[in-house]
């Protein structure tokens, strides 16, 4: 399975970001840098320097994004009756009566209200072609094993 797995939208999405970054933002960073320098002594000056860090982020997310979208693998993203990258997830321990619901998939499919569960981790793994109503094991970091029973999957 690849590391890098990502919807359509949330492709979509970070090309679009990247785009933006890689043209308007590097014009509206230049200006900011040029406006700056003409306030004079470069060494004392916050504007200056505040600008040329902002670019540095800005230059750390062009890589960042560049690299994401390079390794990407396009998934489905949920729709189906089985865990896979995009999906929605409810969880409940073993020995729980709560419920919780995960978003299974990288940071960047990130969804209001709901955490993040990485494919690649430990549950991730395990819970990958699982189905409502089945129950998975899975090792924890720590060297325990917990299980889950999957009671949705959106």
């Amino acid at each position: 399975m690849a590391d890098n797995q990502l919807t359509q939208a949330t492709y979509d999405r970070l090309k679009e970001e990247h785009d933006d970054l890689t043209t308007r933002g590097r014009i509206d960073i230049a200006r900011k840098i040029e406006v700056a320098r003409e306030l004079g002594d470069l060494s004392e000056n916050g504007d200056y320097h505040a600008a040329k860090e902002e670019q540095g982020k800005m230059e750390g997310r062009i890589m960042f994004l560049a690299k994401m979208l390079e390794t990407a693998e396009i998934v489905e993203g949920g729709g189906t009756d089985v865990v896979g990258a995009g999906s929605v997830v409810e969880l409940r321990y073993e020995g729980d009566d709560d419920t919780e619901k995960y978003l299974v998939g990288s940071i960047e499919e990130r969804r209001e209200g709901l955490d993040n569960l990485s494919p690649g981790s430990p549950l991730g793994e395990a819970l990958m072609g699982a189905s409502a109503g089945d129950t998975v094991s899975f090792e924890t970091p720590a060297g325990g094993s917990l299980s889950v029973e999957v009671v949705s999957v959106e």
